[in-house]
This record gives structure tokens, C-alpha cells and sequence, in this order.
């Protein structure tokens, strides 16, 4: 069972999940109460005692404000409370209740530190009104620091889109019971600053989807050998150079052999194995466990012959890049064994037309199809990054370095990903595994790094999952 700390809930997963709790005893105002004090940590120390504005609506949302600042007030924060509406729940009411500090309306000037959004939570499905939108701006505007409790106001929770325009971006969001789909999806995510999670007691959701986490990985068996450890074969074409950076990153997430099956000699550093036979000769070869297709093979009809036959071979696969807008239907048709297509949104939306899908919904949605329809684990890569099992299985992934916006940064990806997947690994925990230690390799990056550093640092990655 997924660890509840791990699991993505969608609004009507998350109601269902706080119901479970209430019908086991656990009030609404024990909830509300849980929710206010575990973001009042946080927001208490992103203050540094400074002053707080806290920002309330009518909802639950709202309620856990008027904890929020009551847990404030008492530790000594200078603290106001801005109601843009009356409470409207039983819940709210009595938060407010418990509330001893000062309460301002809506047409108060109020400057301070740090803004908490509580206008508007999870629920909402419309626009903000005028009012409300210029409230919200004119408070975010007069604080250094603002923090959006569950989700910033105006945000719709499953598909991570904003329900209007203009609204503000924040420092910290912190997510109550549990992640939403919109902390990581875009163009939300990018509003949301750092994103931390509350606890409130939630239990695991059967069928939820889950966050991309750090794996568990091991080093190699005291009597392990290159073929033990797993043999990736990259299938090269007309372009190499995608083909060697995909093979270099590979090497350093677990492979313990990596060859390149190119269609001449090419130049390659010394520690990358050149196989120039035929391909259907060369991938006769019983000891590979998985196929990288893809980067750098080409368009042509020679490229088509060449991920055709390489298909064929019925081994575990991973195809990007070229192979994405070359693939259809009929090439699949026979290939039983594990498939992992790597697209980004240009290939995704060719692949949707060639396999005969509408496009609709947000990108997990479309990635879910794409899985169902290809019978293969998809991972939609982008700013934003999601991976889906034809089974239902979905996933999310942290949001990565800006810098990984550079050509070459995809095919790390691949080869990544087809190492993990030459490794043994299922293919669902090939692709999260894979690219989380894509994200960490970024990470350790730092700042205005190519495709073949980022590559470089794959293997410190896997060191720090050890």
C-alpha cells in the first residue's frame, strides 16, 4: 500500500479520505484544527516574528485560517485577520470563535510580512469574483512573503489550471492531508513556490496516485559481472550523438554494460562498446535485457526498418525521440513485452493522432489513455512531469530545474530510464525511478549545465539513493 505521506488525491479523493476520518470519530473541527496549527508552524517560522495577515472566506479553507491566526497570536505574532466573507460552515464558525485577536474587513489597509490565502480551498470550480481577485492582489502586494494554505485561491485542484486570469504567485504552499494533482501540474505549479505538506491524519487511498519519490537502490552483488547487472543495447541511426549521450547517462544509473548498436563506425569515448552488424544480427545477442530506441535514430525509411526490427526482438523497450513520431499502431501490434515511451508535449500530441485519441483533459488524463491505448507505461515529460501504467497506475513528479530547458536533457532521460529498465526493474518503477534520478542529477548540476554534465552527474544521483 502506497504511504499516505506519498499519494496525490484529487478533490473527490480527498473529500472521501476526510468523510473516512470524520466516520471514524475524528471531528471537522479536530480536522480544521490539526490543518490551522500544522500550517501555523510553518508559517510562524517563515515569519520570523514578524507580522501576519491572514486572509479568510466562508469555506473550511477559511476556518483553518482563523486557527492559523490564533496559533500565531498565541506565540506572540502580531496578527490581523482579513475576512473577505462571513464563516458559512459550522466548523469555520467555531474556529472564529476561539479567534481573540484583531479582525479587519475587507477595505482595510494592512501591510505586514507574510500573507496567508485562505480565501478559497479545494472546492472551487469558478473564478474569483472582482472583489475578491483585487482583495487578494492588493495583500500580496503589500507583504514580502505569502503563503497559500492548500492551494492559492482561484486554483482548480485536479488539473493544476488557474480558474482566471491575474492572479498572484506565492513563496510557500502547503498542502493539507495530502498532495493535489495541481501542486506539481503547470501552469499552477508555477504559482506555488516552494510546496510542503500538513499531515492531518489521512489514510492511504486505494487507486490514488502517487509522488515520484527517492528510490531504494543498491550496489551490485559481491558476485555480480557486467551481464548480472543487466545489458542495455541503444539502437543508433542517423545521428549518433543523441544515441552516445543517452549511452553516458546510462553508465551511471546501473547498467553494467552498455553497447551501441550504430549503422557505421562512429567516434565514442572508450568505455562505450560499438556494435556496427547487422541490427536483427546484433540484437541476436541473448544476454541483452532492454532496448533503448529513438535518439538520434531519424526519420527515414531506413530509421522505420530499424525500430521495426528492433521491435520485433520482443524485448523490454524504451522508446523516445525519433522512435515517438515514427511509431504507430501496427508496430506495436505484436510487441508483448514491457514498453516505456518517454514523450514530451509535440510527441505526446503526435502520438495521440496516431493512435487515434481526442487529446481531452489535462496531461494526466492524456497520458492514462496514451498508456491504455499503446499498452505501454508513458512518461509525459515537460516542466511538469507525469507517468502512467496502462493499469491505472499514475504518477507525479516534483518540479525539476528550469535548467534542464537545453537540448540533450530529454535523452539523458532515455537512457536513464532504459538503464533502470535493463536493470530488472518493472517498468512502472523504471520510469519513476529513472526520473527522479533525472531531477537529482539537475539538481547537482547547478546552474548552466549541458546535456553531457548533466549526464556526468546521473551517477552521484544513484550514489545518494544508496
Amino acid at each position: 500500500m502506497l504511504a499516505a505521506s506519498d499519494q496525490v488525491l484529487t478533490a473527490a479523493q480527498m473529500r472521501s479520505a476526510e468523510q473516512a476520518l470524520i466516520a471514524g470519530g475524528t471531528s471537522v473541527s479536530e480536522l480544521m484544527q490539526r490543518a490551522g496549527q500544522g500550517a501555523a508552524e510553518w508559517v510562524w517560522r517563515l515569519s520570523g516574528g514578524r507580522s501576519v495577515t491572514v486572509l479568510t472566506g466562508p469555506g473550511n479553507n477559511g476556518g483553518d485560517g482563523w486557527v492559523i491566526a490564533e496559533t500565531l497570536r498565541q506565540r506572540g505574532t502580531d496578527v490581523a485577520v482579513v475576512t473577505a466573507a462571513e464563516p458559512a460552515t459550522d466548523a469555520a464558525c467555531e474556529a472564529r470563535s476561539h479567534y481573540a485577536g484583531p479582525m479587519l474587513d475587507a477595505a482595510a489597509e494592512r501591510q505586514g510580512e507574510v500573507l496567508v490565502d485562505c480565501l478559497f480551498g479545494t472546492g472551487l470550480t469558478r473564478a474569483l469574483s472582482g472583489d475578491h481577485l483585487a482583495l487578494l492582489n492588493r495583500l500580496a502586494a503589500s507583504h514580502h512573503k505569502r503563503v497559500a494554505i492548500d492551494l492559492p485561491s482561484g486554483i482548480e485542484s485536479d488539473l493544476g489550471q488557474p480558474l482566471g486570469p491575474g492572479l498572484p504567485s506565492f513563496d510557500l504552499t502547503l498542502a493539507l492531508g495530502a498532495w493535489k494533482p495541481a501542486h506539481f501540474l503547470m501552469p499552477a505549479s508555477a504559482l506555488l513556490g516552494e510546496v510542503r505538506l500538513v499531515p492531518i491524519g489521512v489514510q492511504a487511498v486505494s487507486g490514488a496516485a502517487r509522488l515520484v519519490t527517492q528510490p531504494r537502490l543498491s550496489a551490485p552483488a559481491i558476485d555480480a559481472h557486467k551481464y548480472t547487472r543487466g545489458l542495455l543495447a541503444v539502437v543508433a541511426g542517423a545521428m549518433p550523438g543523441a544515441s552516445i549521450l543517452a549511452a553516458k547517462a546510462a553508465q551511471g544509473a546501473g547498467a553494467g554494460y552498455v553497447k551501441l548498436f550504430a549503422p557505421q563506425r562512429t567516434k565514442v569515448r572508450a568505455d562505450i562498446v560499438i556494435e556496427t552488424a547487422p541490427l536483427a544480427e546484433a540484437l541476436g545477442d541473448h544476454r541483452i535485457n532492454a532496448l533503448l530506441i529513438g535518439p538520434g535514430l531519424g526519420r527515414s525509411g531506413e530509421a522505420l526498418e530499424r525500430l521495426a526490427v528492433a521491435l520485433s526482438e520482443q524485448r523490454p523497450a524504451v522508446l523516445d525521440a525519433d522512435a515517438l513520431v515514427l511509431l504507430g499502431p501496427r508496430l506495436l501490434a505484436q510487441h508483448g513485452a514491457p514498453l516505456i515511451l518517454t514523450p514530451h508535449d509535440g510527441e505526446l500530441f503526435a502520438l495521440e493522432r496516431a493512435f487515434d485519441l481526442d487529446g481531452s483533459g489535462g496531461k494526466a488524463e492524456r497520458a492514462l489513455a496514451l498508456a491504455r491505448a499503446a499498452k505501454a507505461v508513458v512518461v509525459a515529460k515537460g516542466p511538469d512531469s507525469v507517468i502512467a501504467a496502462p493499469d491505472g497506475r499514475l504518477a507525479y513528479a516534483r518540479r525539476s530545474s528550469s535548467w534542464l530547458s537545453t537540448a540533450g536533457t530529454g535523452d539523458v532521460l532515455a537512457g536513464t530510464v532504459a538503464s533502470r529498465l535493463a536493470c530488472g526493474e518493472e517498468a512502472f518503477a523504471a520510469a519513476c525511478h529513472g526520473l527522479w534520478l533525472h531531477g537529482e542529477a539537475a539538481r547537482l548540476a547547478g546552474a548552466v549545465f549541458g546535456a553531457g554534465q548533466l549526464a556526468d552527474q546521473v551517477r552521484s544521483a544513484y550514489a545518494a539513493c544508496l
